[in-house]
């Protein structure tokens, strides 16, 4: 099979029982360039064994991290994974299908299929779950900022594949509230950053909203006690973030 002209680029930290899988699943592409952010584990050793493509940089800013990697691909178009990511076959099937031909669109939105542990996360919002993580790289960057980074696309020139990423994002709920952890803390330190102005209120107001919509609206329930956590998790988010910017904001004075 010839290879597809893209370059798959995929930022580590630490991901030794993630990496080779990931790299595995991106065989079919033309490059494959890996930015590692100085793991201490074998992530770089065995990366190496799959492309000798792998680049050390630290990550201070993810959206500025990511842009610095992207800037990296040899090719014109660039599919975007996380180590804990893989391309399923029918999306591999699909990308060679799509660039059989002339592409008029600068970037493309690709379902996310996302699990905690065996468990896949269908309902609350979380499936499809589109994210733009095909695109040629002159016509796309992230906001450099260093939590949830914002994508811009030249003309919003973009439209949706079919077939998904298969995202192993965490291994069991211990893993899943340790992220949650660590993201709050980045957000409080950007609200920080900011001065944003949010309250009890409207922290409240947001952390009711979210979980409704998440467990109600997005019919969450449908996934059982997992839903109903995974929905919890959405307005803890809120209620964390706020909590330890409150506690910045005090430390200051």
């Amino acid at each position: 099979m010839d290879k597809v002209p893209v370059t798959v680029v995929v930022i580590t930290k630490n991901e030794e029982d993630n990496i080779a899988d990931c790299l595995k699943s991106a065989v079919w592409a033309d490059e494959v360039v890996v930015v590692d952010d100085y793991s201490t584990d074998k992530t770089e050793v065995i990366a190496r064994q799959s492309t000798d493509k792998v680049f050390l940089k630290k990550m201070e800013i993810e959206g500025a991290h990511r842009n610095y990697a992207y800037s990296l691909a040899r090719n014109e178009w660039v599919l975007s994974l996380d180590a804990d990511e893989r391309v399923s076959e029918a999306l591999r099937d699909e990308l060679t299908e799509l660039f059989s031909k002339p592409i008029r669109r600068y970037a493309y939105a690709i379902p996310i299929k996302t699990y905690i542990g065996s468990r896949w996360i269908r309902y609350g919002g979380w499936y499809p779950a589109g994210k733009i993580r095909l695109f040629k790289k002159d016509k796309f960057r992230y906001e450099e900022a260093e939590v949830h980074p914002r994508v811009y696309i030249e003309e919003e020139n973009y439209d949706r594949l079919q077939k998904d990423i298969i995202h192993y994002s965490y291994r069991d709920f211990d893993d899943f509230f340790k992220s949650l952890n660590n993201q709050t803390t980045l957000e409080a330190k950007k609200w920080f950053k900011e001065r944003r102005k949010i309250g009890f209120l409207k922290m409240y107001r947001k952390f009711v909203d979210r979980f409704l919509r998440a467990y109600i609206l997005k019919q969450g329930f449908r996934d059982g006690f997992l839903g109903l956590m995974v929905s919890y998790s959405s307005g803890l988010y809120q209620v964390l973030s706020y909590a330890k910017y409150w506690e910045m904001l005090r430390n200051e004075k």
